[in-house]
């Protein structure tokens, strides 16, 4: 509840952000968390807020999502559940993982009206089988993280629009000028 309380409370998506990846890790006991958007083109996901997780880490940056099935099938909707990295041979950066210290990771999808536009993803530091509550929370709460970012989105679109509008009416008033023909 203090999340979606916290969610509504700005739209500064930045913020949002980085307060879901912290809950996200803190609320259900794991070592760290991440959420990833997609590019325009739905062809990388970068990094657009993390708790936990070492800067050596993300320093091999945007996953290209042709390379990476597990975030393929995540991308296509659902939650995709790694109880062990090292027995799963999808799992891409194996070096990157271990030195990290990932043993577990939870990936959920972001989705806006059916269509993903990110992941959110829970990581362990033991081997664990996410149980369905933690799959269910995960997604209620990227639900929620769609919903956020899209409001964002939508806000800062409207807010370019009407600095637009009001810059062509003063464009408009300044010159003197007869108001254009629809």
């Amino acid at each position: 509840m203090e999340i979606a309380k916290s969610i509504n409370s700005t739209l500064n998506l930045s913020e949002v952000l980085d307060l879901i990846v912290k809950s996200a890790a803190r609320t259900m006991g794991y070592k760290a968390a991440s959420l990833r958007l997609l590019n325009r083109e739905g062809e990388t996901l970068k990094i657009s807020a993390t708790f936990g997780l070492s800067k050596k880490y993300l320093e091999k940056g945007p996953v290209r999502v042709s390379e990476s099935p597990l975030d393929q099938e995540c991308l296509a909707g659902k939650p995709v559940n790694i109880a062990d990295v090292d027995a799963e041979p999808r799992v891409g950066y194996r070096k990157e993982i271990k030195r990290e210290g990932i043993s577990a990771v939870l990936y959920v999808p972001l989705l806006v009206k059916n269509k993903a536009i990110g992941l959110l993803r829970v990581y362990s530091s033991l081997p664990h089988r996410f149980t369905p509550d933690e799959v269910d929370f995960l997604s209620a709460l990227a639900n929620q993280v769609a919903t956020a970012i899209e409001n964002a989105r939508l806000f800062e679109h409207m807010k370019r629009d009407y600095e637009d509008l009001t810059q062509n009416v003063w464009k408009w008033y300044d010159w003197g000028s007869r108001p254009p023909k629809l």
